[in-house]
């Protein structure tokens, strides 16, 4: 039962089905993050259920029909066939789930706004210049609303007159019980993790899910008419760890189990002044070195480490070792004369990214955001889609591609000499 006090304060008891957090941001948006646009997008129980389910299903055979039978105030998927033959499938109100609904539009019915992440930009200069290919309403995500809340992904989502249309071009199909089935043009893809997300976790295989959240192979390339296989055994249910591709943003999905099992942003602060208490030293110039704090990700201090990328040495911050014939780019390390890119170390404060809670002893290359060991080698497995045809490993603080034979380094420190 209610207690009075907990009705006025509905916060202590509300249930979290989970969160999605955006690949590429290191904790939050370049800009901050800001109402419905920001790096992760918290999925609460809703005050009032507004889930839908599909109902009826009209066979119209003018555009005009079809128009007439999808009504404002009801939500349906309108599958065009031809000029002279259109199917609308109406979804009735569901009291049991909750829907969530992904993509770049800032129309209302869109609850989490997301634009194309720019591998690197953790300034803001040069976002956004280019042609978006995310989906304007992109995906939903259907939550059940009593445990286990299970949480499930369908393709598309309902714009602000509650309509889905796929045009003449998506592909589209009946499916054997008659029902309508389709994808949309570049298509929402997942990737369920093996042995769940945690430091045992394996990359899944890559999948399309389809407007009625069916689970198909990949098309030949991301917009083709022709759709890939249907994998019966596989569902369209998130399980923490899942990833979701919207060609342009990856998002991580972590449930809210899955997340009390990770490490906090005050962990992982506990571990950056553990590193910086052991004084750590630049070997040649033995000057102290110290990570800067969660806030300032994007400054560089004086006493921040640096990495040789090929051999893991850290060091301070010096501007002797430069190979001139190398374009300046590539240094050889004082220590072991090996020659490689020397970079800035960063470390990852985005705690969902976090396979477990070791302590910050590997670099993703070649942008040195250093978090735990097991991480680098979970993330450093995973192709993730880029563009429309091609898959690469990528850091996920920064959606950098991964590079050396393995994508990531182990840190060598020199202790102080005292």
């Amino acid at each position: 039962m209610f207690s009075p006090d907990q009705e006025n304060h509905p916060s202590k008891v509300l249930v979290k089905y989970g969160e999605l957090i955006v690949l590429g941001y290191n904790g939050s948006l370049p800009n901050g993050d800001r109402g419905r646009r920001k790096s992760r997008f918290a999925l609460f129980k809703r005050p009032k259920a507004n889930g839908v389910k599909p109902s009826t299903v009209h066979i119209a055979c003018t555009p005009q029909a079809a128009k007439a039978i999808s009504n404002k105030d009801q939500h349906s998927i309108s599958y065009t066939l031809s000029r002279v033959q259109t199917v609308v499938v109406e979804y009735t109100h569901d009291s049991n789930t909750d829907m969530f609904q992904i993509g770049r539009s800032t129309e209302s019915p869109i609850d989490f706004v997301v634009t194309d992440t720019i591998p690197g930009s953790q300034s803001n200069s040069e976002t956004q210049s280019v042609q978006s290919t995310i989906s304007r309403f992109a995906c939903r995500i259907i939550c059940e609303r009593n445990p286990p809340f299970t949480a499930r992904i369908y393709a598309a989502g309902f714009d602000s007159s509650k309509n889905i249309f796929l045009g003449e071009k998506a592909a589209k199909w009946k499916t054997s019980d008659g029902q309508m089935d389709g994808l949309t043009t570049n298509g929402v893809l997942v990737m369920h993790p093996r042995n769940g997300f945690t430091e045992d976790s394996k990359p899944g295989v890559w999948r399309e899910i389809s407007v009625c959240g069916n689970v198909f192979s990949l098309r030949e390339t991301r917009s083709a008419q022709q759709r890939g296989k249907m994998v019966e055994n596989e569902t369209n249910q998130l399980q923490d760890g899942s990833l979701i591709d919207l060609c342009g943003a990856t998002l991580l999905w972590r449930t809210a189990e899955g997340l009390s099992r990770t490490p906090t942003v005050k962990h992982l602060e506990a571990l950056r002044q553990e590193i910086n208490a052991a004084r750590p030293q630049c070997p040649v110039g033995f000057n102290t070195l110290a990570f800067p704090s969660m806030k300032r990700k994007d400054v560089v201090d004086e006493k921040q480490p640096w990495v040789y990328l090929n051999c893991g040495h850290v060091h301070g911050y010096h501007n002797w070792g430069n190979k001139e014939e190398r374009d300046g780019k590539d240094r050889e390390c004082p220590m072991c004369r090996s020659v490689g890119p020397y970079v800035p170390l960063w470390l990852g404060c985005e705690a969902g990214f976090y396979v477990d809670a070791g302590p910050p002893t590997h670099a993703f290359s070649p942008c040195g955001h250093v978090c735990s060991e097991k991480t680098t080698a979970y993330w450093s497995q995973i192709p993730l889609p880029h563009g429309t045809h091609t898959f690469h490993a990528a850091c996920p603080f920064c959606a950098h591609q991964l590079s050396g034979e393995q994508g990531y380094i182990r840190l060598i420190f020199q202790g102080p000499l005292d």
